[in-house]
């Protein structure tokens, strides 16, 4: 057979290093930004757009898919070419994949300071960018299915295959979690609501963490670790069991996230059997990565990418012994609503996913521009750098947790709690969140480190923008191979079915009962649809970003109904388009805040959290004082939610701003009895009905 002749594509993965570098940067100064507010709430400059709900999503949305997403890629583009001995299909796709998903980072850095948002985590974007998202994933899709067909290597590498079970997974993911219904450019929502809206999105945040910060990395080390190394995977026969246990397993394991919720019990059961089990495909990745390692453990003390990557596969195997451990219900009714959780993502955010995009960049970049790199010193520098910035950031977000779930608990021998105002729990932790703040300092100052480096790198050599390769014709099949999976890993296209099926089948066993089976979710007939004033400051409470501070469900603990109140029952989040049970406490619990505390209080509460809550580090809102309610929506919002099952009265929408400056002028005739003087237009009369709603639909006899 003929040797064909062709060029490698390597500005394509120039352009994705370079923007993996950009948006890092970018990413883990808003996490800088974040973590430094929450010691001092002044650091939001008193504006709308840097406090902390705001830029929350912004700091994640920027790391996961600006910094990683670019990340991704770049390696992808590297490794799929010389895997298959190809182009990339299109240079065209490449180039519109590139920009299109530049478009959407920026899209997003945009919107969500402007409050645009969803408030579901990691899919925080409304809808016209998840459209986009859609589209350049596809057109990504077609780009590396287009070269998997055109390859001249017949078999597929174990890379290729994390590669296919990522694109589809994905996709499914994305397309489940985002139908919404729109009613205006920037504002939708979610089809979902409720207990049936969380299992959605904790099915879709959960597998997020799968199929984009693992399965695409996973596979990358694949490619990259043995090359650093020069050694063969330690085991083929392992990766086969690692790849398809981990994608059939991972997908159960959503519900973990809502252990002691209204969520059915079946469906919690479920959720924390799969995620024991997934502790064995994971440690199988990481121990076949490592055992490549056998014979080349003396490069690790000189090659910089190969310290880079060790600690990335620790980090790997920690967070994935960590995750299942937090599953346990025992566990988990410590440690969820914690910093625990906190630092178990960054445990496997800064040292898999960041450490790991480091190696690739370190060991990429000199090679597509046809040089040595220009520090290893410097490297190394940046190594331990960064390992002491993750030391600095998880062992005190691990200790703060300890605190916190300890103090949340304790009742002293009278049996009343010993701390029952949460402030005192948040004051307790200050330190440690100082401490933390100074690990994101040094992670930031490592990359800013290597960014040095590589520029410097690129400017001692030149790109290879077309780097000639060779390689012979696809080779003919031979009918004699006996082994099933090689057989399977000839056909792309069959694969890419199997993998969907696979990834499918948990899916649809945990939320098909669920939208079904009404036992799932009893109803409750005291529960009614909230008025207009209270959907208007619901959307407002949405949109300053509350729930990345409150909860809204009350845990059947004796902790927390002492606490806060009766537990939640799903029946009581029927009409809750979308669900706010959040995932952290930097704040107390929310749900039965309602007729709790007067009018001024919640007024005073939000100008200046300081005058009802003295040390707290929640920011001051004094904006809603100043901007008015968007009444012009209210008929699109009732509209829509009669559309998605709400009850509301047929033609309701025409008069329901009525209703809403009917209750708006109670609150405020309220308030001037308390001698504080507020039009009845303004947002924070909105947000003060909303908040005096929560959890008061369910009346409950004190035993």
């Amino acid at each position: 057979m003929q040797l064909e002749t062709f060029n490698y594509d390597n500005k394509i993965v120039r352009n994705f290093g370079i923007a993996t570098i950009f948006w890092g940067i970018v990413g883990m100064s808003v996490g800088l930004l974040v973590a430094v507010q929450l010691v001092w709430p002044f650091m939001n400059f008193n504006t709308p757009f840097t406090t902390f709900g705001r830029i929350r999503p912004l700091h994640t949305n920027a790391v996961i898919f600006a910094f990683v997403g670019n990340g991704i890629f770049m390696g992808v583009y590297y490794s799929l070419q010389r895997l298959l001995k190809a182009r990339m299909y299109s240079d065209l796709l490449s180039r519109i994949h590139f920009w299109g998903w530049q478009l959407i980072i920026l899209a997003a850095a945009i919107t969500l300071p402007l409050g645009f948002t969803t408030s579901h985590e990691y899919a925080e974007l409304e809808w016209p960018i998840d459209i986009a998202i859609t589209i350049i994933w596809v057109v990504f899709g077609i780009n590396m299915f287009g070269t998997i067909i055109k390859r001249r290597e017949r078999h597929m590498y174990v890379a290729i295959w994390f590669y296919i079970a990522t694109f589809v997974t994905i996709a499914v993911l994305h397309i489940v979690n985002s139908v919404e219904l729109p009613i205006a450019a920037w504002k939708s929502y979610y089809l979902y609501a409720g207990v049936q809206d969380a299992l959605v999105q904790w099915w879709y945040g959960h597998n997020a963490v799968a199929f984009f910060l693992t399965t695409p990395y996973l596979g990358m080390m694949y490619y990259f670790l043995p090359k650093m190394a020069n050694r063969p995977v330690y085991s083929y026969k392992l990766s086969i069991l690692h790849f398809w246990s981990l994608i059939f397993i991972y997908i159960w394991a959503g519900p973990h996230h809502l252990l002691y919720t209204s969520l059915p019990s079946w469906a919690q059961s479920l959720g924390v059997v799969f995620s024991i089990m997934l502790i064995a495909p994971s440690w199988g990745g990481m121990i076949n990565g490592l055992l490549t390692l056998r014979g080349a453990w003396d490069k690790v003390r000189t090659e910089p990418t190969l310290k880079f990557m060790v600690v990335a596969l620790t980090a790997y195997g920690m967070a994935t012994f960590e995750g299942p451990m937090l599953s346990l219900k025992q566990v988990n009714a410590i440690a969820h609503f914690t910093d625990w959780i906190v630092a178990h993502v960054h445990v496997g955010a800064l040292g898999w996913n960041g450490f790991m995009t480091f190696a690739i960049l370190y060991w990429a970049i000199p090679k597509i521009y046809g040089t040595a790199l220009h520090s290893k010193k410097m490297a190394s520098v940046h190594f331990w750098v960064g390992t002491l910035g993750i030391l600095f950031y998880a062992i005190p977000m691990y200790w703060a947790a300890v605190v916190q779930g300890l103090m949340w608990k304790e009742f002293t021998p009278e049996g009343v709690l010993k701390y029952p105002t949460f402030l005192s729990t948040t004051l307790q932790i200050l330190p440690m969140h100082m401490l933390r703040a100074i690990g994101g300092a040094l992670y930031l100052s490592g990359a800013l480190l290597m960014t040095y480096n590589l520029i410097r790198t690129m400017q001692k050599g030149k790109l290879i923008a077309n780097e000639p390769a060779e390689a012979m014709a696809l080779p003919p099949i031979h009918t004699n191979e006996k082994s099933i999976h090689r057989r399977l890993e000839r056909k792309p296209a069959l694969f890419m079915v199997i993998a969907l099926i696979v990834i499918l089948i948990g899916g649809m066993v945990e939320m098909m009962p669920t939208f079904m089976i009404s036992s799932n979710v009893p109803t409750i007939s005291s529960v009614k649809p909230y008025t207009p004033l209270e959907l208007q400051g619901r959307d407002i409470y949405i949109r300053e970003g509350c729930v990345n501070c409150h909860s809204q469900t009350v845990r059947p603990f004796r902790s927390e109904t002492v606490r806060y109140g009766e537990y939640s029952k799903a029946g009581e989040f029927v009409y809750d388009h979308p669900f706010l049970w959040g995932s952290k406490r930097t704040g107390p619990d929310l749900h039965r805040v309602g007729k709790k505390y007067p009018n001024k209080w919640h007024y005073d509460h939000l100008l200046d959290p300081t005058l009802t809550s003295p040390g707290s580090i929640m920011p001051p809102y004094p904006w809603l004082i100043n901007q008015k309610i968007d009444t012009a929506s209210t008929a699109a919002k009732i509209t829509a939610m009669r559309k998605l099952g709400v009850p509301y009265p047929k033609e309701y929408e025409n008069y329901a701003n009525k209703d809403l400056l009917q209750q708006a002028k109670s609150i405020v005739d309220d308030l001037k009895q308390s001698e504080v003087d507020v039009l009845s237009d303004r947002e924070i009369i909105a947000i003060v009905a909303y908040l005096q709603r929560l959890g008061t639909d369910i009346k409950v006899t004190e035993k």
